[in-house]
C-alpha cells in the first residue's frame, strides 16, 4: 500500500470539495476555486471533513497514480486555503527587479527590460530594494513554473554567481584563470 496514497487529507474550515462523474474534482476556498481531472478508475471518498482516495488493484498503473492523485488533491485543498509562495533572489551589480502595475520587470544586465506577465491566480511581490521576488499563488504547479521561467531570464552564472536563483539555493563556483601566482 503506498505510504502517501493511504493518508488521509484533512479539510480545514471553509474549503469545500465537490466530486463529480468522472472523478472530475472542484475545490474552492477563500483564496479561490481550482478545478482538476483525475483517472476514473480511483474512488475519492468524502466523509466527515476527510479526503480518502483508494485504488481498485495492486497493479502498478494503480499504485503509481493512488500517490498521485491523494499528493495532487492536498496541493489543491492548501492552495485555496493557503496558497504557494516562491522566492528567488538576484545577485549582481545593477541587476534588480520592479513593479509595473501588476508586471514584474526585470534589469538583469540585457540592453532591454525584461517584462514578465503573471498568470491568473498569481502575483509577483518585490522586496529588499528589488533584489527578491515573491511568487504566490494557489495552484502549486503554476507557481513553480512562474519561479521557473523568471530564473531561466538569467540564471546564475558560475563564476561570479551574478544572476537569478530560488532562495537558500547554492551556486557551485568555479576558480577561473589559475595564470596568476
Amino acid at each position: 500500500m503506498s505510504r502517501i496514497g493511504k493518508s488521509p487529507i484533512t479539510l480545514p474550515a471553509g474549503v469545500i470539495v465537490d466530486v463529480q462523474k468522472g472523478n472530475e474534482v472542484t475545490v474552492k476556498g477563500k483564496k479561490g476555486q481550482l478545478v482538476n481531472r483525475f483517472d476514473a478508475d480511483l474512488a475519492i471518498k468524502i466523509e466527515d471533513g476527510i479526503i480518502r482516495v483508494e485504488r481498485p488493484t495492486d497493479s502498478r498503473e494503480h499504485r503509481s497514480l493512488h500517490g498521485l492523485t491523494r499528493s495532487l488533491l492536498n496541493n489543491m485543498v492548501v492552495g485555496v486555503s493557503e496558497g504557494f509562495q516562491k522566492k528567488l533572489d538576484i545577485e549582481g551589480v545593477g541587476y534588480r527587479s520592479e513593479m509595473n502595475g501588476d508586471k514584474l520587470v526585470l534589469i538583469v544586465g540585457y540592453s532591454h527590460p525584461v517584462t514578465i506577465d503573471p498568470p491568473p491566480n498569481t502575483g509577483f511581490a518585490v522586496e529588499n530594494r528589488g533584489r527578491q521576488i515573491t511568487i504566490s499563488g494557489i495552484d502549486k504547479q503554476v507557481v513553480g513554473a512562474v519561479a521557473a521561467q523568471i530564473r531561466r531570464v538569467r540564471p546564475p552564472e558560475p563564476y561570479k554567481g551574478k544572476g537569478i536563483r530560488y532562495a537558500g539555493e547554492q551556486v557551485r563556483r568555479k576558480a577561473g584563470k589559475a595564470g596568476k601566482v
